[in-house]
């Protein structure tokens, strides 16, 4: 599933890609055959576009396979062997414990000078600087140095001549021409060291932007065994994808005049990667969807009506598909439309309309039908039986009902709703009654009543 910091971090790259005519380079990292499906590959190019990142458009390219270019890996280690910038090892964890005395510490440079050449079962280590620093230059955390004395002679490749990630990642992008890579933070460490071999393959790093960690609400890192966080889980609930792009691009960074809910195309237009803040970000579910509920405010009945359609058939609605009447939902959708902020609570508020009975929530009717509830349902049901079915008409008859029990409109309201809807929130009454229609709205009334007595 594609994580929704991964969905951050091609926003971002995309943005950054299409503000100055580059491309957005999509590589699939798929040399581990465990971690590797094809369906997979898929999953993350259709999560990509439903966040607007398409292939159809000029800037995307891609995507390349890492494991196709596995011969230019083992080019690049026979190279850095050859010019003794790498080296082979046969020592093993444990014999490296011996000697440092300590799991923790890092590889001693036992074989720097043993002068090995290849055998199965040796790895190719890089040979570190002994002396400097090397400097990352990072667009969001300066410049960071990290000694060379600390980072260890680390394997480029295994002892069957596999290439790692570290040398993989750093060929595919030379041979991808990647100028610019804006990535999580957890990666950072890497970073050191893949500027190393850029250099030892003779060529400038690219430049670096590291973006800061996502966390929940306790301020701990997103996982995907505690929080939800595949961006297929959001959309399929009913988030918008504009709206979620909008969310995403603001995880970090925020237009400079505080206007957070803007179109793509201006967020695109005034995103800099260099005003991205590095503490971390929190990811606030509850922010997310209230942005979501302005974006489907803010769309056309029609749209809405079309946004809809995934939850009001099965496997999403209860009811039977003989009993959805599309145009009966056209009716009630713009009342609804202001009411939702996920698109999968709309079955919840119009369920009542193609269910045979009503989904009813127990303590709802419990609060609802107190004593005197019967009196008002069956006054209320005399009087709707020759009203004149429309909202205000049957909004009136209600108050003279009310007036009569001695009773406000809306603690008369509750006890009809309930009878009629199963609920005590929901679509503006009258307007609910007048789409159920007279006969199944005195139906349900009677059962409520037949209850009560």
């Amino acid at each position: 599933m594609f994580h929704v910091g991964g969905a951050r971090s091609a926003l971002y790259n995309w943005a950054t890609a299409r503000q100055r005519g580059g491309k957005f380079v999509l590589r699939i990292e798929d040399t581990d055959a465990a971690r590797n499906r094809e369906e997979w590959t898929e999953g993350i190019i259709s999560a990509l576009a439903a966040v607007g990142i398409s292939k159809a458009d000029p800037a995307f390219e891609g995507p390349y396979f890492q494991s196709e270019n596995e011969v230019r890996h083992r080019e690049a280690s026979a190279r850095l062997h050859e010019a003794d910038l790498a080296y082979y090892c046969d020592c093993t964890r444990e014999q490296v414990t011996e000697r440092t005395g300590s799991q923790q510490l890092g590889y001693d440079g036992f074989c720097r000078d043993r002068g090995l050449g290849f055998e199965a079962g040796r790895a190719l280590r890089f040979r570190t600087p002994d002396n400097g620093a090397t400097v990352v230059v990072d667009l969001i955390r300066g410049n960071p140095e990290f000694p060379n004395s600390a980072i260890e002679d680390f394997v480029i490749a295994r002892g069957d001549g596999s290439p790692v990630f570290l040398l993989a990642n750093v060929v595919d992008d030379l041979d991808e021409g990647i100028t610019q890579v804006i990535r999580g933070e957890e990666h950072l460490s890497n970073t050191p060291k893949q500027q190393l071999l850029w250099r030892a393959l003779g060529a400038e790093p690219p430049v670096w932007a590291h973006l800061p960690v996502i966390v929940n609400e306790k301020r701990q890192k997103l996982s995907k065994r505690r929080d939800k966080v595949a961006l297929e889980d959001y959309l399929a609930e009913g988030y918008l994808p504009e709206a979620m792009v909008n969310y995403l691009m603001l995880l970090g960074w925020g237009p400079k005049d505080d206007v957070e809910i803007r179109p793509y195309a201006e967020l695109e237009r005034l995103f800099r990667v260099e005003d991205v803040n590095g503490s971390s970000a929190f990811f606030d579910v509850k922010k997310l969807t209230a942005f979501n509920g302005e974006y489907i405010r803010a769309l056309s009945v029609e749209r809405f009506v079309a946004a809809c359609a995934p939850w009001l058939a099965a496997p999403q609605a209860p009811w039977r598909a003989e009993a959805f009447d599309p145009a009966l939902f056209a009716t009630v959708a713009g009342l609804a439309q202001t009411r939702i902020s996920v698109l999968s609570e709309i079955t919840a508020y119009v369920d009542f309309l193609f269910l045979d009975e009503p989904v009813r929530d127990e303590a709802s009717w419990a609060k609802a039908m107190k004593e005197g509830a019967a009196d008002l349902l069956r006054a209320a049901r005399r009087r709707m039986a020759d009203a004149e079915w429309e909202a205000q008409a049957l909004k009136t008859v209600l108050e003279e009902t009310a007036t009569e029990a001695g009773l406000k409109l809306g603690k008369a309201q509750a006890p009809i709703r309930v009878a009629v809807t199963g609920r005590t929130v929901g679509l503006p009454l009258f307007e609910s009654l007048e789409a159920l229609g007279r006969e199944r709205t005195l139906l349900r009334l009677d059962k409520a009543l037949a209850e009560l007595v």
